[in-house]
């Protein structure tokens, strides 16, 4: 992580002063469902998808989707290739020293693990965590064991084919891997990171960053966001 900050808060410096955008490009992964994924069509879809479009549509914005890799999200936002980071990215303090972060549209959601048995040992054990994740971080606070991977998808295939003991995530995305396989299992251990999650911007888009808090706000007190929180099922509405 110290490495991602070195490396951005240099682009930062090369990065032009914010300018008008023609159109606003929305970063994500495409590969965390049901926070954003790629449908049958290859198109971006999920909760941010639907929530994007929205907030574009308020703030009067033309708004193209980009997918970018986890690993890399975070330097191509600094770097111009796209001008949002809009990807389940929880906001932390050493994140904040590197891009600007809208208020948040959710709420924290509680991290889990996943398992192949409810006896799992996630503290003398090797953990699972997505590469550059608030829970990957976590777990080497804890002194716990963690290989960390680039996907998401990875981190479930080294607890399938016992490489880890369990994966540390987001509930909201692993719930539907332990309803739909037999084998893998929620603990009942659940941990609460990070200041809920928001949209990334660089920190010279001052502009960019009201006119979506802006929307974000309409969207809370109308209540329509908590329409797609429950819709989507990705944590505690506001």
């Amino acid at each position: 992580m110290k490495l991602l900050i070195q490396t951005t808060a240099i682009l930062a410096l090369t990065a032009g002063a914010a300018v008008a955008m023609d159109t606003v490009r929305m970063g994500t992964e495409g590969a965390y469902a049901p926070w954003n994924f790629l449908d049958d069509n290859g198109e971006v879809a999920g909760f941010e998808r639907d929530l994007g479009d929205e907030l574009c549509a308020r703030a009067e914005l033309t708004c193209e989707w980009v997918t970018n890799e986890w690993d890399s999200i975070i330097p191509n936002l600094v770097s111009g290739n796209y001008d949002t980071i809009i990807a389940g990215m929880s906001i932390t303090a050493e994140r904040d020293e590197v891009i600007d972060f809208t208020q948040n549209y959710s709420q924290p959601d509680p991290s889990a693990y996943l398992a192949t048995s409810m006896d799992a040992d996630i503290a003398g054990g090797v953990v699972a965590a997505q590469v550059g994740t608030i829970q990957a971080a976590y777990l080497a606070e804890q002194g716990v064991t963690v290989l960390e991977f680039a996907t998401p998808e990875d981190t479930i295939a080294a607890v399938r084919n016992g490489e880890a003991d369990a994966v540390l995530a987001d509930a909201s995305f692993l719930a539907p891997f332990a309803a739909e396989e037999a084998d893998l299992m929620l603990l009942e251990e659940t941990v609460l990171l990070g200041g809920g999650v928001g949209m990334g911007l660089r920190e010279s888009d001052t502009e960019l960053k009201e006119k979506f808090n802006a929307a974000i706000q309409s969207m809370k007190d109308d209540g329509s966001l908590n329409e797609l929180i429950v819709k989507w099922e990705i944590g505690e509405t506001f």
